[in-house]
């Protein structure tokens, strides 16, 4: 496609029709728009068969692609894509196809990423947030992120997700007192990436210290035996509860920047996966339904399910045998 200050836009190529009609020589018409004189008779024979029309830009596209991905190939990928929500590898894997095939078919179907879609639903609710900075510890134990996600409880007989999404079922509890709320635990392996949560019934300091040594022993049993530097916000319970445990192991606290919540990120990126493949990935009719569900889901994050950053293997893949 020409731009707008070539020499052989649509008003060129009419002109050098014009000069040929007048009886002007291809050459001096070459010469006179500072063009070859094989691009005026392409455009001369041009006109001669197919008229003014043959004067408009055509597509450069292909008339055959024999490598191209079949069609039924497309629709399966658009099909996976669109039902069960989950990212190029995990398609890539289970169709037999290069993940980046699968990229320029989500692209080409002009699929949103799924980081702005609800994650029952599967619909755009959201906008990306990305970050430039990226790093990985080269061993097991040598950082450890922790964090905390809230999460409401789920009244009986289910919330709103359960029940439809009207204005009358969004107010779960008649009398306004309200159902409370979760607070998942999360250890996370900055290596490995082996994960380690627990729904517990608040966040304050002795229940912080408490849950991390059961990560700690749970991390142990998977054959991270020394942790080196724990990293987390500055919450209170943070901050002030974990330091003899800490001190206790050897442990080395850090502390991201205040309102950085980035920095913390893999843990805060194990948050959305939760709630994206366990709290929201099904209605539950009940709170304990959802809290049964966090064990064996977890179990498969850490031994079974790709994870994109370890080149499609799970976290135990990179931890030896105990």
């Amino acid at each position: 496609m020409s731009h707008g200050n070539a020499r052989t836009t649509l008003h060129g190529r009419l002109l050098i029709v014009d000069r040929h009609r007048q009886g002007w020589k291809q050459a001096h018409i070459a010469a006179a728009m500072g063009i070859s004189r094989r691009c005026v008779a392409k455009w001369i024979g041009r006109f001669a068969s197919e008229g003014v029309a043959g004067l408009w830009d055509r597509s450069s596209r292909p008339h055959r692609m024999p490598g191209r991905t079949s069609t039924e190939i497309e629709s399966q990928v658009v099909e996976l894509r669109r039902r069960e929500r989950r990212g190029r590898d995990w398609i890539a894997a289970e169709l037999g196809v290069p993940a980046r095939t699968v990229s320029r078919i989500l692209a080409r179907h002009h699929l949103p990423h799924l980081a702005l879609l609800d994650p029952m639903t599967g619909l755009v609710v959201r906008a990306s947030k990305t970050t430039a900075v990226r790093y990985e510890r080269d061993r097991p134990g040598e950082l450890v992120h922790m964090d905390v996600k809230k999460l409401g409880r789920i009244p009986a007989g289910g919330g709103w997700r359960a029940q439809g999404g009207t204005a009358s079922n969004h107010q779960s509890n008649p009398d306004k007192t309200g159902v409370g709320y979760d607070y998942v635990h999360s250890l996370v392996d900055d290596h490995s990436r082996l994960a380690y949560s627990e729904i517990l019934p608040d966040e304050k300091g002795p229940t912080c210290e408490a849950f991390l040594a059961r990560g700690i022993a749970y991390f142990a049993a998977h054959g991270i035996t020394r942790i080196e530097r724990l990293l987390t916000d500055n919450a209170w319970a943070y901050r002030w509860s974990l330091r003899g445990l800490c001190a206790e192991l050897g442990i080395t606290q850090k502390f991201i920047r205040p309102h950085c919540p980035w920095q913390n990120g893999k843990v805060e990126r194990l948050n959305r996966t939760l709630m994206t493949e366990w709290a929201y990935r099904q209605p539950f009719t009940t709170n304990n339904q959802r809290a049964e569900a966090l064990a064996p889901w977890l179990e498969h994050y850490n031994t079974e399910r790709r994870h994109s950053a370890l080149g499609g293997n799970p976290p135990i893949s990179r931890l030896s045998p105990t």
